[in-house]
């Protein structure tokens, strides 16, 4: 197994959780669906850089669809 997949994954993982604290305190379901799918996705996917691309735009949806 290599590291980076390990890695982004548990950064990815750390924001997710963040922002779904944050959706959840503050009833903003996009930021909490957001946060789920950045704690989920990277177990579906192995590509580095589908893994990047996804991440950076699952982190910018609740700043581009503000409520």
């Amino acid at each position: 197994m290599e590291t980076a997949p390990f890695v982004l994954s548990f950064l990815l993982g750390t924001f997710g959780l963040g922002y779904f604290v944050y959706g959840k305190r503050q009833a903003n379901w996009i930021a909490m669906t957001c946060g789920a799918g950045l704690m989920g996705f990277p177990y579906f996917v192995s590509n580095i850089w589908m893994i990047i691309a996804t991440g950076l735009v699952l982190m910018a949806l609740p700043f581009v669809f503000r409520e």
